[in-house]
């Protein structure tokens, strides 16, 4: 398949009842679940913070907060730890829970088709690619409410 200046490398991520679109460039590496820390009075989309390169990152069940499923499976999970968009010095990163690995693609404009149907919560659209069902999920919205919760936290 040729490449032309449009084409993006996509990720395509399996969470719980649902497949996620996302950059390449925001994907920062691919881990092993490991069982978060709590975070106090947060709501079950948030599942925790996990230590990951010196940081305490907070970890997202994208699953829950689009209410695709309130039910986790953590066994055999992987984490995308993801890089964040908002330049908020206090939350450069942020994980999701993933069901096993990321698939990398290609995603041209002419294959990328919007969908009809109602948009979760912390999703911008959603699209077919080839014969995938997906959303794109909106990190900025996510962010800014894994923000809130943080800052509500501490407070």
């Amino acid at each position: 398949m040729e490449q032309t200046l449009t084409d993006i490398r996509g990720v395509m991520i399996q969470v719980t009842e649902g497949r996620l679109l996302l950059p390449n460039a925001t994907v920062a590496e691919v881990i092993t679940y490991s069982e978060p820390e709590p975070v106090p009075g947060a709501p079950d989309w948030v599942m925790g913070r996990i230590r990951w390169r010196g940081w305490r990152i907070p970890m997202v069940s994208f699953a829950r907060l689009a209410g695709f499923s309130q039910v986790e499976g953590e066994r055999g999970s992987k984490v995308a730890v993801l890089k964040a968009l908002s330049g908020n010095p206090r939350l450069p990163y942020f994980c999701m829970l993933t069901q096993g690995f990321p698939r990398l693609t290609t995603v041209s404009q002419a294959q990328l088709l919007e969908e009809a149907g109602d948009i979760p919560p912390g999703a911008l659209m959603r699209v077919r690619l080839r014969d995938d069902e997906a959303v794109i999920p909106d990190l900025t919205d996510i962010e800014t409410r894994l923000g809130d919760v943080l800052a509500a936290q501490a407070a």
